[in-house]
């Protein structure tokens, strides 16, 4: 990733919009700002949030609270805690999340 012609500012994520995407159960909230062609997120995953989809596209998501449990579509799972991220790139590992106890992201894409 090459990031241009995004001059310096800071976001108060307190005052960025809400939308809210149903998951199979439960809701993700999300906060999004468009940066160029890049898309940065704060997304708060409510308890019991299962993805209605497998997604293709590519992440950097860094878990800021609660847990986040992650399927590849290989079978592969992965646990993300407090201060631990994950990265893949766009059509490489076909993924979908779900938490038991919620959980809050950082989320590059």
């Amino acid at each position: 990733m090459k990031i241009t012609g995004i001059p310096f500012s800071t976001i108060d994520w307190s005052k960025v919009e809400i939308e809210e995407h149903k998951g199979e159960t439960g809701s993700a909230f999300w906060k999004t700002k468009m940066l160029g062609e890049i898309r940065v997120r704060m997304v708060e995953y409510t308890p019991g949030y299962v993805a209605d989809h497998w997604c293709s596209k590519g992440h950097i998501i860094l878990c800021l609270d609660g847990e986040l449990h992650t399927e590849l579509k290989d079978g592969t799972k992965s646990l993300l805690l407090p201060g631990m991220s994950y990265q893949v790139a766009d059509d490489l590992a076909p993924h979908r999340s779900r938490t038991k106890t919620g959980t809050k992201l950082f989320i590059v894409d």
